[in-house]
């Protein structure tokens, strides 16, 4: 199997278990009456494991974003370069000063 494939395995069953701490958690404290609204309905089941799977979607997506750019070499060349084109010079612009106007109230 390729590395990059084991890589994301290993990625997406941490974010299961990440997931799976952090709706724990969710569910414990009570955060915004969660545990007590998925406790006391018919489907609360459905509930936390949607909550659960979407979760380890974000969270292993993550993961593996994180290892994929942790891979990357460091190139200490510099960055940018010289402007190539022409010499930019600031041109004054003439504006007529407009009158200033009253405002009434009605």
């Amino acid at each position: 199997m390729p590395e990059l494939i084991k890589l994301y395995i290993k990625s997406a069953l941490w974010g299961l278990v990440l997931a799976a701490l952090f709706v724990a958690i969710l569910l414990w404290f009570n955060i915004a009456n969660l545990g007590a609204l998925v406790f006391g309905s018919d489907s609360g089941v459905i509930a936390v494991l949607a909550l659960w799977i979407s979760n380890a979607v974000v969270f292993g997506g993550v993961q593996f974003g994180f290892k994929i750019m942790a891979m990357a070499e460091r190139d200490d060349t510099p960055r940018g370069g010289t402007w190539v084109g022409p010499e930019m010079q600031p041109v004054p612009i003439p504006a007529k000063a407009s009158k200033p106007q009253r405002r009434t109230l009605r």
